[in-house]
């Protein structure tokens, strides 16, 4: 029930089977020194994610000194449906191919929040299966990519109420927060509004990621 209340929180803010998955083709955006690529909340607003994805850019852009920064969105469905959190898989992985091909120099910061998240846990090979809003990983970035993601930015991570968080090669790159008491992250967390708390941790987010690019 918190959780439900959680993610109809997130809805008032802003006002098909896994085999069968698709994503329209991947295309490359101008080539940037890093590019901020965001997995939004559920029914979260905002250009790259009213709560986390917004204010983390607007941060990494002061502290990333000397960086030109771009953004992406990753385009999925960010509701209910079972295999939202694996589309917004599908299209992370083939807009991160697309883009390291078309800009061989470029970094990537991962951002998720919420379902977000779950996105970014499974594009790393983390699954996320099993937690709210979760699904089965349905693609990976290439061992080949990996030096070039350089922070991975996780925020009230649905995997960590199953007791899992981020391991292996990418978890020294990643920051994962989970709010005191966010019922999303928190296996038996009760406080709602921790779950919308972290434009808070904003600041220290992309201090994190701009000492790793």
């Amino acid at each position: 029930m918190r959780i439900r209340m959680c993610l109809a929180a997130l809805s008032l803010a802003g006002g098909a089977g896994l085999a069968t998955l698709s994503a329209p083709p991947a295309m490359a955006a101008a080539c940037s020194d890093v590019e901020v690529v965001a997995a939004r909340g559920t029914f979260e607003p905002g250009t790259l994610g009213f709560i986390v994805g917004d204010p983390v850019y607007s941060a990494l852009q002061k502290k990333a000194v000397g960086k030109n920064l771009s953004s992406y969105k990753v385009n999925y469905p960010a509701d209910l449906s079972p295999t939202s959190a694996a589309q917004g898989n599908l299209d992370l992985v083939n807009h991160v191919k697309s883009q390291a091909a078309a800009c061989p120099g470029q970094k990537f910061v991962l951002v998720g929040y919420s379902q977000g998240a779950n996105v970014v846990d499974n594009s790393i090979g983390i699954s996320s299966a099993g937690a709210v809003v979760g699904s089965p990983i349905v693609a990976t970035l290439p061992a080949a990519l990996e030096p070039k993601v350089a922070a991975v930015l996780l925020f009230g991570n649905p995997i960590r109420a199953l007791g899992k968080s981020v391991t292996g090669t990418y978890q020294s790159r990643t920051l994962d927060l989970c709010a005191q008491g966010d019922p999303v992250c928190e296996n038996g967390g009760g406080d709602v509004g921790a779950h919308l708390s972290y434009r808070d941790d904003a600041e220290e987010a992309a201090a994190f990621a701009a000492g790793r690019l």
